[in-house]
């Protein structure tokens, strides 16, 4: 394989991240009838859970003097503003303002489209007309009965999109994750990047090797086998930030496709001498510094053993330290260097693709708005092509 050298232009848009489409604001649990504010996108929300059971999500701002309606407090379906006392029901229409008989018209909040699937509640920050509950990105491992597991919420001082690199390059597992699920066979082994309209996918497989701390604990106790193992990694990545990742071992020479057999399709792969995982990844822009990172993992064996479900989350939760310490360094270090020009290399082929959806979504309502406004917007490119050397 040739090395592929390119100079990676991290700003070069306008805004950073696409506002048509659906991002996760909460783990579902989250969600009561309190108020919950969070930052979305940079928007301010707040959400609660309604007396029927679903869930409404408001600008967290009132219409009389910008106080945010998470200060309040909240009877049945409806918010009391904590400075003058204007109430607002579920849709963010004022129904009452104190002193006065009759209700300015234009007193409302925002009220945002809300999804509540995959035990996420996800809610779409862009024009509500394109809100679409089928573009909600597929994560339904997390809530499949033939899938057990539990996740976290992480807000991490870093911009999103390296979230995504560090989720799309999963060669850092060798140096960042070295006790636990990283191994040198994870550096060299060759994958093979491919992408969509939306999505990218990058597979590698590693065949006859010894397994890894965490994977040899998990075959171990699930299928009492201790030697050498098939082990795969499939990135998903559907843009603009959620990456689900099908992870495992199988005993060797049963569970990996060895490199051109079954024509490389997962599905024709014997995964029954191993165990599965899915590594579900979903990541929600706060601000342009900071991000929410929901994750969970679930897996295909030992269903019925929670207290396995919850060491495995307590375990898998203290890998994903090591990648917070790792990115958010990564992103002072950037904010140090604001001008530095990022080279990248073969193995970081998943993560350009990904950055190139993710501009072509922003690329699109940027032209979109500009057109609208009468303005021919047309944003510079993210990815340049430098030279290749081989």
């Amino acid at each position: 394989m040739a090395l592929m050298y390119t100079i990676f232009a991290m700003n070069t848009l306008k805004s950073s991240f696409p506002l048509n489409a659906w991002y996760a604001a909460a783990y579902d649990v989250e969600v009561v009838n309190k108020l919950l504010p969070r930052t979305i996108c940079k928007q301010k929300v707040v959400m609660f859970r309604k007396t029927d059971g679903s869930v409404a999500v408001l600008e967290d701002a009132c219409w009389h003097r910008l106080l945010p309606l998470s200060m309040g407090h909240l009877e049945g379906d409806e918010v009391t503003c904590g400075y003058h006392g204007l109430v607002y029901n579920a849709q963010g229409r004022c129904t009452h303002m104190p002193s006065q008989e009759t209700l300015n018209p234009s007193a409302c909040v925002r009220s945002y489209p809300v999804v509540e699937k995959y035990r996420f509640v996800w809610i779409w920050p862009g024009d509500p007309a394109k809100a679409d509950p089928a573009l909600v990105p597929d994560m339904h491992w997390n809530d499949d009965a033939d899938w057990a597991g539990d996740g976290k919420l992480i807000t991490v001082q870093c911009d999103y999109r390296l979230v995504v690199d560090n989720l799309m390059d999963l060669t850092h597992e060798t140096f960042v994750h070295g006790s636990s699920i990283g191994q040198r066979a994870v550096a060299e082994a060759p994958f093979v990047a491919t992408h969509g309209d939306r999505t990218a996918t990058v597979t590698r497989w590693m065949d006859n090797i010894d397994a890894p701390p965490f994977w040899a604990g998990q075959i171990k106790q699930s299928l009492g086998y201790v030697g050498p193992v098939d082990r795969w990694q499939i990135i998903h990545f559907e843009a603009p930030c959620t990456v689900n990742i099908d992870v495992g071992v199988a005993e060797a020479g049963t569970g990996a496709i060895p490199p051109g057999g079954n024509n490389g399709d997962p599905a024709l792969s014997d995964r029954s001498r191993g165990v599965n995982g899915y590594v579900l990844n979903t990541i929600t822009p706060e601000t342009d510094g900071s991000c929410h990172y929901f994750w969970a993992f679930a897996r295909n064996y030992c269903l019925g053993e929670q207290r396995m479900t919850h060491q495995l989350r307590e375990g898998v939760a203290k890998i994903f330290r090591e990648d917070e310490i790792i990115l958010e360094a990564q992103q002072r270090a950037m904010d140090e260097r604001p001008d530095h020009a990022f080279y990248n290399l073969n193995i970081d082929a998943g993560s350009m693709w990904a950055r190139r959806l993710i501009d072509g979504l922003i690329a699109k309502e940027s032209t979109t708005e500009g057109t609208r406004n009468g303005v021919n917007a047309r944003p510079a490119a993210a990815v340049i092509p430098i030279r290749a050397v081989g």
